[in-house]
């Protein structure tokens, strides 16, 4: 049986920087106007366990990241010599730390085309590559150049995670809830977006 599009869910994360500048809700509202439905909510201080099963799927995941990463920072003009697998490394490691170092919010959201209508709003992964209108755009200012400047480096603070696709999603969502967390309800948009008959509604 076909899946409804209705009910298709994505993973959200406000991450540490965007709780520590107070535009969780900012960013929440958006995601709200444009018609999506949030299913799902929590606040917690993440684990480093539960940080790194976020991001590390499976071991090719982290050699993934690393080819990303170099696809990325080549769009903005830096010059990458490291190997793709040890870069996704040295990449995974500072995303568990910072993802770990203070709260976030984690939330599922549900609608037509969940996935990529979240990942249009929230924009690049590099907020300095972020369209104006999108939450990294508009929000942060942050770059690669910046993240990597002195010896440690750092991940780059983007304000928010978003599932890059539907198998992502269903992995992520399973990370952070239970399935007894994800409430099914309707609300008035239901019927505004997705009913056919809309008689009385509109009067």
């Amino acid at each position: 049986m076909t899946k409804n599009p209705k009910e298709e869910k994505t993973l959200v994360l406000i991450k540490p920087d965007g709780i520590q500048r107070a535009l969780a809700g900012e960013i929440l509202s958006r995601f709200e106007r444009v018609g999506l439905k949030l299913v799902a909510l929590k606040f917690l201080l993440p684990t480093p366990d539960q940080a790194y099963r976020h991001y590390v799927k499976n071991e090719a995941e982290i050699e993934a990241l690393g080819f990303r990463s170099i696809e990325g920072k080549k769009k903005s003009g830096i010059e990458v010599t490291e190997e793709p697998k040890l870069l996704g490394k040295k990449i995974i490691d500072r995303l568990v730390t910072f993802l770990s170092a203070g709260p976030v919010i984690a939330m599922v959201l549900e609608g037509n085309h969940a996935v990529a209508i979240t990942r249009k709003l929230v924009g690049s992964t590099e907020p300095l590559q972020s369209d104006v209108g999108t939450i990294r755009g508009d929000y942060t200012i942050d770059s690669y150049s910046l993240a990597d400047y002195g010896d440690a480096g750092r991940a780059v603070r983007n304000l928010i995670h978003a599932s890059a696709n539907i198998e992502e999603a269903d992995y992520e969502i399973k990370v952070w809830f239970e399935p007894k967390e994800i409430v099914n309800y309707k609300n008035s948009f239901d019927a505004i977006l997705y009913d056919v008959n809309l008689d009385g509604i509109l009067e």
